[in-house]
């Protein structure tokens, strides 16, 4: 058996510009993607993958809320389209290995599991919302979007538009990784922890109730990572390598950096808070807990990423 990866993939990878976000245009974009991981694991790799839903799960908040007001249908809580949403994509996913896999002739199975992830009802998230999702607006849209739906908080997001955000508290525990853990080891690809897993607080007696949030992806990958032992977490993202002074003159990618460096970077500021800062505190809080590396980069770069040739490379 080979080494066991953990491939994170955004939401927004999945949505290639606005205007081309429906569910056969976010099935071109997985497909792309996979084709991507098939390429490791045909070198031997075992691979676990998780998947962001931002710009999803904001779209099936808002037709939940068209549809209750133009037609009075309930609404449907924050949790459910949360679920919903890994449920779908996950399909989409799963799917597209499966028909990869048989158009290579490799025999690979492939299992989405619905995944629960334990949050903390305390956590000050709740009271602060932090998590893009849905669709980005100029600052014109976002006023009349607030003047539409004043409980709405809107923020700017990474120079790209305003979106809305909503509660994203840290992941504490991934419920089923005795389950992920017995798909992995009868030779499954698995899906996993999708949209950062399905928020859920302890009510006691271990009993689980659902909350309204949306968990980061990237951190929740982290703790299912260190929960399986993988020994390696690839994160995803839109460039293929991590860069400080990012826009600027002096820009400089990065390629391969240790903790300690890691750490003076963020010090410095050089990455934001809404986009590259996650991915980096969730690279490090693997690392300095179990895992051995952590490569950022982008899918197509992905099979030369793990085998050193790209990316940037985060190292004990």
């Amino acid at each position: 058996m080979g080494e066991l990866v953990i491939v994170a993939i955004g939401g927004n990878a999945l949505v290639k510009e606005n205007g081309r976000d429906s569910i056969q245009d976010q099935y071109e974009a997985v497909k792309e993607t996979v084709s991507h991981i098939a390429d490791m694991i045909e070198e031997g790799y075992k691979v676990v993958v998780t998947h962001g839903n931002g710009p999803q799960v904001g779209f099936a908040m808002r037709r939940c809320e068209i549809a209750n007001e133009i037609t009075g249908m309930p609404t449907i809580p924050l949790v459910n389209c949360v679920a919903e949403t890994q449920g779908g994509i996950g399909y989409q996913i799963q799917q597209a290995l499966t028909n990869e896999f048989a158009k290579r002739g490799m025999k690979q199975k492939v299992a989405s599991v619905i995944t629960q992830v334990e949050v903390s009802i305390d956590d000050p998230n709740f009271q602060n919302p932090t998590k893009p999702v849905g669709s980005f607006f100029t600052l014109e849209q976002s006023e009349a979007m607030k003047a539409e739906h004043p409980d709405w908080v809107m923020v700017e997001d990474s120079g790209r538009g305003y979106r809305r955000v909503v509660p994203s508290p840290r992941p504490i525990d991934i419920i089923e990784k005795d389950a992920i853990k017995s798909l992995i080891d009868s030779g499954y690809v698995v899906i996993a922890a999708g949209g950062g897993g399905i928020p859920v607080v302890k009510t006691g007696d271990n009993a689980y109730d659902g909350i309204d949030a949306v968990i980061d992806k990237d951190f929740a990958t982290s703790l299912l990572a260190e929960q399986i032992q993988a020994e390696t977490l690839i994160i995803t993202t839109g460039v293929p390598r991590v860069c400080i002074n990012f826009g600027k003159p002096n820009q400089k990618a990065l390629e391969q950096i240790s903790i300690e460096e890691t750490k003076q970077y963020i010090a410095e500021d050089h990455f934001a808070k809404g986009s590259m800062l996650p991915k980096i505190e969730a690279s490090l809080s693997f690392l300095e807990k179990s895992g051995s590396r952590v490569i950022i980069t982008n899918p197509e770069s992905l099979k030369d990423a793990v085998n050193n040739q790209a990316g940037t490379h985060i190292v004990k």
